[in-house]
């Protein structure tokens, strides 16, 4: 496993769309592993292909309750909508509101190449959306309502830490 250099917003391989996977083999493999290693390493909750320079339709996620590789994800059925803060690892620093539906229903290729299917609500149904727009060439920034700077989200933070304590700001 390696960490890979993840692409940043002025690479223009993120604008193009990723091929299909036809055959799951040793690269492919070898393309989750480090794909699973470089999120991890950059702290992000998820990663597609195009970030590490492959336009190949694979995703990696973690939002928390252990890793989710996809290959072929799709979208097959959408519900709600929700409007929250998101940045992307391809975008460091960068914050903005984006509305994204509440849940999602996803189907892919797992490694062995069998089918799956997979549900997600809040921040993985988020995450799902994410990261199947990078092997689209859809990038957070197209779709953000308002940016928002760290100063703005760690005063956010500070009132809704204090409205718990029953402070007042």
């Amino acid at each position: 496993m390696a960490i890979r250099n993840i692409r940043t917003n002025e690479d223009e391989i993120l604008r193009k769309k990723s091929k299909k996977v036809d055959v799951i083999d040793d690269r492919i493999l070898t393309l989750l592993d480090d794909m699973a290693e470089t999120m991890y390493y950059s702290k992000g909750v998820g990663l597609a292909a195009p970030q590490v320079g492959v336009l190949r339709r694979v995703v990696v996620i973690d939002v928390g309750d252990g890793l989710i590789e996809l290959i072929n994800p799709e979208i097959i059925e959408k519900e709600g909508e929700k409007k929250e803060i998101e940045g992307c690892l391809s975008f460091p620093g960068l914050l903005g509101e984006v509305v994204r539906p509440e849940r999602v229903v996803v189907s892919a290729l797992n490694r062995n190449g069998e089918k799956i299917t997979l549900e997600g609500e809040d921040l993985l149904a988020r995450a799902f959306c994410h990261e199947i727009d990078h092997l689209d060439g859809v990038l957070f920034v197209d779709k953000v309502e308002r940016f928002i700077s760290r100063d703005e989200l760690e005063r956010d933070n500070e009132e809704i830490d204090d409205e718990e304590r029953g402070e007042e700001g």
